[in-house]
């Protein structure tokens, strides 16, 4: 019997996340991320607490302040949307006025495609494939009365008498 050979186990150089200095840099990336979000988190807070504790003027002109701004963001999020609706309307004419007729065209070559194979599998295969086995037929009909071996023992003769 043979010997089996352990063959050693290379580490695997594929992980899902990449590298190890990768995952240790994502890792890091997150850990900003996150610290980031929970200095903004506690200066909101922060923030509410110091204007809740504040005398009504001064959050009455931070509510105004923040009101305008409010209002400043919806007038960018409608012209965004506007934007958003004429691309829409670009891609829908896109889609049925161009890209339509291309499938469209496809569609008929294919067809006529399929047409001309099945013509030819038709009219040129399925002859030739006919003529094949009749001709194979015919082989096996001599070769069973023995026409070709009696041939073939004349020529064989012809060639021990040279």
């Amino acid at each position: 019997m043979e010997e089996q050979q352990a063959i050693p186990a290379e580490p695997s150089t594929y992980s899902p996340g990449g590298s190890p200095q990768q995952l240790r840099q994502q890792r890091r990336i997150l850990i900003v991320v996150a610290v980031f979000a929970i200095i903004l988190i506690v200066f909101i807070i922060a923030s509410v607490y110091f204007l809740l504790t504040q005398p009504p003027t001064t959050a009455e002109k931070i509510r105004d302040i923040f009101i305008i701004f409010m209002a400043l963001e919806s007038l960018i999020l409608m012209f965004t949307l506007v934007i958003l609706i004429i691309q829409m309307s670009v891609l829908i004419n896109l889609l049925q006025n161009e890209i339509r007729p291309i499938l469209q065209s496809t569609n008929e070559t294919v067809s006529t495609l399929r047409g001309t194979a099945n013509f030819l599998s038709d009219n040129i295969a399925e002859p030739v494939i006919k003529a094949n086995e009749y001709f194979a037929g015919f082989q096996q009909l001599v070769a069973l009365i023995g026409i070709a071996r009696s041939r073939r023992n004349k020529q064989k003769s012809k060639n021990q008498g040279v």
